[in-house]
């Protein structure tokens, strides 16, 4: 049977309408061994993750890591797991649906807004086949990664341009590439940090931890440390910071290979070991808690500072679905549902 059989080809019937699909990284299924592995393999065979000769990594990941990390990573995840499943599925789902509310209340004409994940359920290959579908003539993409990274939002783009190519017809795409320094999210950034110092009072440093990546992507022409720089900077301008008032880590390395530096557990260790005793962390790379906020800063890396000599340890949450997050995401989206 054709791929194009069963489809609606009555366009012209059809009023024109414009499709918004918001992508976040993933999730397993559940927080099991079996899940984990699924997710882990689709996860770790992209080429913009892991840069290693195929072959190479074929046979590391296959015979090594899916056979050790899945029951590892389960019980990291088993750890942050709600009753409402994976906290990263459940906020981008708030996300989506205040971003679907929002722009009905100021568009004028109906918007389809859908969630894909880049692994995992649901898909980006469903989610704009589902647009194809309905006849949708205008996609917005819109990947919830701050900082633009060729191993998340290059890796978006990826499988956005494979889901489209078999397509006979291919509708207007819009892709928001960065908003690092997007002034409507560097405000709401803002804005939770001084809620924060409002109920906990300002602390002794303020540590921005993004998530890590292979120097050797840095040195190879990807943006994403200094996208991370500007943020780190817009922000610290917008709280009238001095620069020994923050830090800027990364977090979240992986292997034995050099990363971004200054890492964040080893800056941790280090503010304890030179007398700070009061920090908040938080990071602006994320755009939902999951998995590397909730676990990894809330609880490895509080440890890490608490076992150093520091005593007291906030985190500040990521901006979810907060008012003025969803705010930013809207105006950015905006512009490409305007029809010539």
């Amino acid at each position: 049977m054709s791929r194009f059989a069963g489809r609606d080809k009555s366009l012209h019937e059809k009023t024109p309408r414009t499709g918004v699909l918001l992508v976040n990284l993933g999730t397993p299924e559940a927080p099991t061994a079996d899940a984990l592995r699924k997710y882990l393999r689709q996860f770790l065979s992209d080429p913009r993750v892991v840069e290693i000769p195929r072959l190479v990594w074929m046979i590391i990941l296959h015979g090594i890591i899916l056979r050790v990390r899945p029951a590892k990573s389960a019980k990291l995840y088993e750890s942050i797991w709600t009753e409402k499943g994976s906290p990263l599925m459940v906020i981008s789902e708030q996300q989506k649906e205040k971003v679907t509310l929002k722009l009905a209340q100021e568009l004028d004409e109906p918007v389809e807004v859908a969630l894909a994940m880049r692994y995992g359920e649901p898909s980006i290959d469903k989610a704009l086949n589902n647009f194809q579908q309905q006849g949708i003539d205008n996609i917005v993409v819109m990947p919830l990664y701050p900082q633009y990274a060729g191993p998340t939002t290059g890796s978006v783009f990826d499988a956005v341009v494979d889901a489209v190519k078999p397509w006979r017809w291919i509708p207007s795409l819009h892709f928001v590439g960065s908003y690092h320094q997007n002034e409507k999210y560097i405000k709401a950034l803002a804005a939770s940090v001084t809620e924060h110092f409002e109920q906990h009072g300002k602390p002794e440093k303020l540590v921005l931890s993004y998530h890590g990546m292979p120097k050797l992507f840095h040195t190879q022409g990807d943006p994403y440390y200094c996208f991370c720089a500007l943020t780190t900077r817009a922000l610290a301008k917008a709280l009238n910071l001095s620069e020994d008032d923050y830090v800027m880590t990364f977090q979240s390395r992986f292997g034995k290979a050099e990363w971004l530096k200054p890492y964040t557990d080893a800056t941790l260790e280090q503010l304890a070991n030179n007398g700070v005793k009061d920090i908040a962390i938080m990071s602006p790379a994320f755009s939902a808690d999951c998995l590397e906020t909730l676990e990894e800063l809330v609880e490895e890396n509080k440890e890490v500072f608490i076992e150093a000599g520091g005593d007291n340890y906030h985190y500040i949450p990521c901006l979810n679905d907060r008012d003025d997050h969803i705010e930013a995401i809207v105006e950015m989206i905006k512009p490409y549902t305007i029809r010539p």
